[in-house]
């Protein structure tokens, strides 16, 4: 029998407030104003019908798979292995030979001995100790025509030295030790190195393993607990046909090739497809690469919800990301996001995404990330002042502000300025966009997803939807729990960002104009803002749909609520109206029709790179340049006690 798949899950943490740069492993974010999420309201989305796989039918197999084969490791019962519960007598009875030297190697391991093999016969099975001399032996028959196998002789006496018994293990096998550990020691992470496991066996047992079996062991143990990556592709179309009937309105798409084998993934849970109708209308795409045998990359689809937190919208998976591979992507996220001039879509400069989106989604306003520009203008161009700049100009909100810094750019560095001109201001400067992209300037939503799934993407593909389903069946019944119980109309991470707003609205100096426009005076700066159409002469109002400095002053003057000025994506209700939907598993007593058990997925073609196969990416000299670092120790002079010099070089002595 098999094991029960155990999930672990995590809590959710505490939001706080930053907007644009998400650190913890469920998707919320840290501190920081520059940022939002809004979602238009909506009636909910009428659910699609249960949509078939667009997967070709093959001549079916000599077998047929009426359930699923994951149902057997997750409905029955699996008693975890009992090393000294591992007895022998006369006449004990086994299903099959197989049993019975099953039984006999784990004694090995247990007890520290091996054994030799001088008859293995359909009809009789006879062990021996290793040792010459020594008595202990195992005398086993057939049972008549029956495949079970009994005890008919057992000499349970070893009368070799414990010592000598101990210097061998062959019998110590990797599928037996690899049993062992999963079911005695149970760490398979995949941040678990072959290494761990020798010294976890060593401990244990005293079995001393070279790396190779060490390795063999680990991966054995990993296909007892999730199955092999190869049963994952196999698993496939029972997968996604059983998760469309547990959840209404999801799509699923799987594409495979003549042969047969895996090619393109898409699914986009119903729950999802329903929320987004609450959600502002950008989203977020990215891809991240897949580790294991087969590689391949992960796709997403994310927005943000009215709390500041991550949104999935959708996933996929593909053999690597090219022309062909995101045109797919797009045009199956266009029967979840349909085109149309109030959508927006960031991404990295991938030349493949941008032709895909050019030819899916015309009507949709394209914008690249601000931080993947960041990183090439400090490669090209280095850091300093210039750099500076251009960070100033992607986040300008007034055209007068940013045409006065990218002039400045283009005296200082006309090749600078030549190539922001060529990357399309329309696509990476806030003023410039052409649609409503709110404050969402970076696809750091897309990289904090692929942090919380990077412990997932080496395990096998069918594991890897569970994951994620398991992940989005957590996060919408935390949220729409939350959101019920917020007592204010806004979300807590709107309140918190505009209680930062207001202290400085306290310092501003009010004038009314007329019926609709109110003078404010901030320090220096003067604006002018109009409360009935909700607009400011700094544009922060208009662009982030979330009132500014400036407003929320002219509101306390005219003793207008300040939430009557904020857009309903960052109500309370829109967000219990986002996470209504739930996200089922899948009901495994229900077995997969016979039509679904016989369409073929195998594994697509192994491609390997050449060099030493990556474990994690390598850090661009952004990342490197904005990590903390520690503070270098100071010297203190033995002289004078002041810091930075010593004796030698005292100056004061």
């Amino acid at each position: 029998m098999k094991k029960k798949t155990k999930m672990k899950m995590k809590k959710t943490t505490s939001l706080t407030s930053r907007f644009d740069i998400f650190d913890d492993p469920d998707g919320h974010s840290s501190d920081d104003e520059n940022l939002s999420l809004f979602g238009k309201a909506r009636g909910e989305l009428e659910e699609e019908e249960e949509a078939d796989e667009n997967s070709p039918r093959l001549p079916p197999k000599k077998r047929t798979r009426n359930v699923w084969p994951m149902e057997s490791k997750r409905t029955k019962t699996f008693t975890k292995l009992d090393m000294s519960s591992l007895n022998l007598a006369v006449g004990q009875r086994y299903e099959s030979k197989e049993e019975l030297e099953k039984i006999l190697k784990l004694l090995t391991v247990r007890d520290r001995f091996d054994f030799d093999v001088p008859i293995s016969r359909p009809d009789t099975y006879i062990v021996t100790c290793w040792v010459h001399g020594c008595r202990w032996r195992v005398r086993a028959c057939r049972q008549g025509q029956s495949p079970e196998f009994y005890i008919r002789l057992y000499d349970a006496e070893h009368t070799c030295s414990v010592t000598e018994r101990s210097n061998r293990s062959r019998q110590a096998t990797a599928d037996i030790l690899g049993t062992i550990y999963r079911d005695l020691i149970g760490d398979i992470d995949p941040s678990v190195r072959p290494r761990h496991v020798g010294v976890a066996i060593n401990k244990h047992f005293g079995i001393k393993m070279e790396y190779w079996k060490a390795h063999r062991t680990l991966k054995f143990a990993r296909e007892l607990e999730m199955g092999s990556l190869e049963r994952g592709y196999e698993d496939l179309p029972a997968y996604l046909h059983m998760i469309r009937r547990a959840n209404r309105g999801t799509l699923t798409r799987l594409n495979v090739d003549d042969s047969g084998r895996f090619k393109y993934l898409f699914i986009a849970f119903g729950a999802s497809i329903g929320g987004f109708n609450f959600m502002r209308k950008v989203v977020v795409v990215d891809g991240t690469f897949l580790h294991g045998k087969y590689k391949g990359t992960l796709l997403t689809a994310l927005a943000q919800d009215g709390n500041i937190q991550i949104f999935p919208l959708a996933f996929g998976v593909v053999d690597t990301e090219n022309d062909d591979s995101w045109q797919w992507f797009f045009t199956q996220l266009k029967l979840v996001v349909p085109d149309n001039n109030g959508l927006a879509l960031i991404s990295d400069r991938h030349k493949s995404i941008g032709k895909a989106i050019r030819k899916v989604y015309p009507l949709a306003a394209r914008g690249i990330c601000t931080y993947h520009l960041y990183k090439n203008i400090l490669v090209r161009f280095g850091g300093g002042n210039l750099f500076r700049l251009v960070k100033k100009a992607a986040n300008c909100y007034r055209m007068d502000e940013f045409q006065s810094v990218f002039d400045e750019i283009e005296t200082l560095h006309p090749v600078l300025h030549g190539y922001l001109e060529r990357a399309d201001v329309r696509m990476w400067a806030r003023v410039h966009f052409p649609g409503d992209r709110y404050n969402l300037t970076t696809t750091n939503i897309a990289e904090s997803m692929n942090k919380v799934l990077a412990k997932t993407r080496s395990f096998p593909i069918v594991r890897i939807l569970e994951e994620i389903r398991l992940m989005m069946t957590r996060w919408f019944n935390d949220r729409r729990e939350d959101a019920l119980a917020m007592k204010t109309t806004l979300t807590r991470g709107v309140e918190k960002l505009l209680e930062d707003r207001v202290s400085g609205a306290k310092q501003a100096t009010v004038q009314t104009i007329d019926s609709r426009h109110i003078q404010v005076i901030c320090g220096s700066s003067l604006h002018v803002v109009n409360l009935d159409s909700k607009r400011c002469t700094c544009r922060r109002f208009d662009i982030d749909k979330l009132p500014c400095v400036h407003a929320i002053a002219a509101a306390e003057h005219k003793n207008v609520s300040r939430v009557s000025l904020c857009h309903p994506y960052y109500f309370g209700q829109f967000l219990g109206n986002a996470y209504a939907g739930s996200v089922m598993p899948n009901d495994f007593a229900v077995p997969v029709p016979d039509d679904v058990g016989i369409q073929v997925c195998t594994p697509p073609i192994p491609r390997n790179q050449p060099g030493r196969p990556k474990i994690s990416r390598m850090k661009s000299c952004l990342e490197v340049a904005s990590e903390k670092k520690r503070r270098r120790k100071q010297h203190t002079c033995s002289l004078c006690k002041k810091e930075g010099h010593n004796a030698k070089t005292c100056i004061n002595h």
